[in-house]
């Protein structure tokens, strides 16, 4: 693996754990400013994700700048129309992959919903500028780290079935939530396959963006909405059941 490769992984790695020492360090500042404890409380988990995030984003893509002024011609490019055709199917493909997924949990008796999740969506309804972490910076580092870097290292070793399942599972076990590893595998193995269809990290980098930043439409800007539609419907259900 190129030395490149390792640096990134590392930053990644520092990024997660940041978080001990950087909010903190942003309670510290808030303070010596005059900011309440109750704001502080609020906030510097959320301004950390923003700073941690943006600046191992910085670091990464200038670790990779060579790489991506001089890409591997060993390996062609899918043509751009099919990259597009891939990315926009991509994220309907990472949709019904991550349904199937769910629909397994919930047979083995997997509790529905992801606390992860949940404890995202509160920290962008109290801090909107999070969503630039959840639905931007996040998906590009984790298809940077997870398919272009381990994904792409492995397939170099071993066949694609292989490759996609062991980066995929590291992908799940990443997100701490291992009762959902099923869940989050299935979107690694998407994503995977994406990648290795096109040679374009964009298109997987795509297609997790834009199912990230649905998830988060519905769960937080749509979810009155969507509760509400869920709601009309069991009552036509009841109607229907009850002729």
């Amino acid at each position: 693996m190129k030395k490149e490769y390792w640096l990134i992984i590392i930053a990644y790695i520092i990024m997660q754990f940041s978080s001990f020492i950087g909010v903190p360090f942003i309670s510290l500042m808030g303070e010596a400013l005059g900011i309440s404890q109750r704001k502080l409380q609020i906030y510097s988990v959320s301004i950390w994700l923003v700073i941690s995030f943006a600046v191992t984003l910085v670091i990464v893509l200038f670790l990779l700048r060579k790489e991506m002024l001089h890409y591997n011609r060993n390996k062609p490019l899918a043509p751009v129309s099919n990259s597009i055709l891939w990315a926009v199917g991509g994220v309907f493909l990472a949709l019904f992959a991550q349904g199937i997924a769910a629909r397994i949990e919930s047979l083995l008796g997997i509790e529905m919903g992801s606390e992860n999740t949940q404890q995202i969506i509160h920290l962008i309804n109290t801090y909107p500028i999070v969503i630039l972490v959840t639905s931007i910076i996040g998906p590009m580092l984790e298809e940077i780290v997870f398919r272009k870097i381990i994904f792409g290292s492995l397939h170099k070793r071993f066949n694609f079935l292989i490759s996609a399942l062991i980066s995929s599972i590291i992908f799940a076990l990443a997100h701490g939530e291992p009762e959902h590893i099923l869940l989050y595998s299935a979107m690694g193995f998407t994503f995977a396959f994406l990648y290795v269809k096109t040679n374009r990290i964009l298109v997987p980098m795509f297609a997790h963006v834009a199912m990230n930043t649905f998830v988060v439409l519905v769960q937080s800007i749509y979810k009155n909405d969507l509760e509400r539609m869920i709601h009309d419907a069991e009552k036509i259900q009841g109607f229907i059941g009850g002729l």
